[in-house]
């Protein structure tokens, strides 16, 4: 070991460090990165050969104390240090605070061991009772025999008698001084081994909310780099607007987390009643029923939340789209989105998405510009991707398009690409939609009359429109035709 530390000393690569570092920092401004890299580079293999002859030397010194100089060293201050600095290094992130470090694991091998200490005295003082017990119960035999030979004499009998009692009541103390202590030890058992299953417990709910966590932002992630193009492929091959497409699927999204949250609601209302006759007046009983759901998230009715996000998305003002597209085609990806946000909602605390509404302030924090964007606009145009939040937090940013003068121009384009669809196209201020999907229009103008919108759903709105008047006209030149005022017609 000394020949080691003595070329360690004699090496000129220490001494000339100090020199290597005074020269990089002169020359950094005036170096590029790749230079500036490669200095740094230099500097990291040096340091790593010294370590590597330390801990060369360290080996040596440690083999030379034998098994047990040296151990409690290296518990102390090798093994913390080696966790703090590897694992934060190779993470790029602190150390959690959640789960036990070494020193901790240390600390409470050191408790067990004492409390082990204090199993093994109790243990002691239970042997030298029953030690006790059985000579007494040895004394009390050779008092018996005594009193047997000499049951002649009444005064020794009687005397013998008071000490055989006397010596009874001792045996009975002793007897119950070793219940005593075997039932403290049992009792010191159990309390050590319930309080560290709690604990490992506790550490394994908590690994899995992380990875529960975890899991829901990859499966966001991938639903927006792999889903959200996939539906893009599909609804271009009908649709040409991109902004058009990318509405869409926006609104998907966002209508399919809506639907999920609802879902996962009613599902956890059912789930309580369910548990209620077992589970009621439990501490655990919130515990037990989030544990149920996580368990059973194959219970979750997914294709009707499909059907309700479509629904939601055919009344939807903002989308337009041709009239051969049916929103069906992004049932798979509408699915998998709800499900994604349904495991969500069993998180602690849940994740959420973003509100975003067009017109909106840019928010660098929640969302990255497009590549076609116009990054100097302050507003936001339209969104393409909702961000993922937990409470205030922004766990994943989502994506928006930003352009100047763009947005006050959006409602005069979006009205003019709509469907010529009767349900879409804009109507008349004569007309207005009430929620039975009938138009309604005053009945001093119109007569009052039925006309279902299936018929005209095929049509243009402008030829429906001229159907409908002509209609009317033929109507009111009737014998049979009324107007009713201050009522409505409803078509």
């Amino acid at each position: 070991m000394a020949d080691n530390l003595r070329r360690l000393v004699s090496n000129e690569a220490l001494r000339s460090l100090q020199d290597k570092l005074e020269s990089w920092l002169r020359e950094y401004n005036a170096n590029s990165c790749d230079q500036n890299l490669n200095h740094c580079l230099e500097l990291i293999e040096q340091v790593a050969k010294v370590q590597g002859q330390l801990f060369g030397i360290l080996t040596v010194a440690a083999q030379e104390g034998g098994h047990y100089d040296g151990v409690e060293t290296i518990k102390s201050r090798l093994l913390p240090w080696l966790e703090a600095s590897f694992t934060a290094a190779s993470l790029g992130k602190p150390v959690d605070s959640k789960v036990p470090s070494l020193q901790d694991t240390f600390d409470k091998d050191r408790h067990k061991e004492s409390g082990t200490r204090d199993i093994q005295q109790l243990d002691a003082d239970l042997s030298a009772t029953r030690n006790q017990l059985n000579q007494v119960q040895d004394e009390l035999k050779s008092l018996q025999a005594q009193e047997e030979s000499r049951h002649r004499n009444s005064d020794r009998r009687r005397s013998e008698k008071r000490g055989s009692e006397r010596r009874r009541v001792e045996l009975r103390g002793s007897e119950q001084r070793v219940s005593d202590l075997d039932r403290r030890c049992a009792n010191q058992r159990n309390a050590e081994a319930v309080c560290d299953y709690e604990k490992q417990l506790r550490t394994l709910k908590d690994e899995i909310a992380v990875l529960s966590a975890e899991k829901s932002v990859l499966q966001g992630s991938d639903a927006y780099s792999q889903g959200r193009l996939d539906a893009q492929c599909l609804l271009r091959r009908c649709i040409d607007k991109a902004e058009t497409v990318q509405r869409i699927i926006y609104i998907a999204t966002v209508e399919a987390f809506h639907v999920a949250k609802m879902a996962f609601r009613h599902f956890k209302i059912r789930v309580r009643k369910s548990l209620t006759p077992s589970c009621a007046g439990s501490n655990d009983f919130e515990d037990a029923v989030s544990d149920y759901i996580i368990c059973h998230l194959d219970l979750y009715d997914s294709q009707s939340s499909v059907n309700d996000v479509i629904r939601a998305m055919n009344v939807n003002p903002k989308i337009s789209f041709p009239p051969e597209v049916d929103f069906c085609l992004l049932s798979n990806f509408i699915q998998e989105i709800c499900c994604i946000a349904f495991a969500m909602q069993t998180l602690e605390p849940p994740l959420d998405i973003a509100f975003g509404a067009d017109g909106e302030i840019f928010n660098d924090c929640k969302y990255r510009r497009s590549y076609d964007s116009d990054f100097t606009a302050p507003l936001v145009f339209y969104h393409v991707w909702p961000a993922l939040m937990e409470n205030d937090c922004v766990i994943m940013k989502g994506e928006a398009v930003t352009r100047r003068g763009a947005f006050w121009n959006s409602v005069r384009s979006i009205s003019r690409s709509r469907s010529p669809s009767p349900i879409r196209c804009g109507l008349p201020r004569l007309f207005q939609t009430n929620t039975d999907n009938r138009i309604e229009a005053p009945s001093d103008v119109w007569p009052s009359v039925l006309v279902d919108l299936k018929d005209i759903s095929n049509q243009g709105c402008d030829d429906s429109l001229h159907r409908w008047k002509r209609f009317s006209q033929d109507s009111r030149q009737s014998p049979n035709f009324s107007a009713r005022p201050n009522s409505t017609a409803v078509v």
